[in-house]
């Protein structure tokens, strides 16, 4: 048997888009993209939650209060770009980790949006450039993973 989910929303659904500020010219870009790809694909706007974060590290508890609290899935949307020292490590580590144990504890779909580049030309690439929108993509993916969530 195969399975594989569908890009259709269902009314019943609550999606939560949890945005961090830092790198704000790059992200708010990600959640617009997201934001619209899922109206494109039929959710009404009252059918998404926007939260904003002050950085990647915040995202992970968001998604998991929004979880909680209504959200069948969350869109995890963030840019962490390289600097000159660890720091990028350890909060790309941070974020990946925070949001794979809130989408195995809660059972529910957190699709990692987060772009973790090595600098801002390979970002800008990612949210319209030569590798797509990263963000539209996230909502394809949103979608596709609570369809296929309910069918298994």
């Amino acid at each position: 048997m195969f399975m594989q989910g569908s890009l259709t929303p269902q009314k019943r659904w609550k999606i939560g888009i949890v945005t961090a500020r830092f790198n704000h010219e790059i992200t708010e870009r990600l959640e617009t993209g997201a934001y619209e790809r899922l109206i494109e694909l039929g959710l009404s706007a009252d059918q998404i939650i926007r939260v904003r974060v002050p950085g990647a590290v915040e995202i992970p508890i968001a998604a998991l209060k929004l979880i909680e609290r209504e959200c069948d899935a969350v869109i995890a949307l963030g840019a962490v770009i390289q600097g000159d020292t660890k720091h990028f490590d350890y909060v790309c580590n941070s974020v990946e980790r925070g949001c794979t144990q809130v989408m195995l504890q809660t059972k529910k779909p957190v699709i990692f949006g987060v772009l973790t580049t090595d600098n801002e030309q390979q970002a800008e690439a990612r949210v319209g450039g030569s590798h797509g929108h990263k963000g539209r993509d996230a909502a394809d993916t949103c979608i596709e993973m609570i369809n296929l969530m309910e069918m298994i």
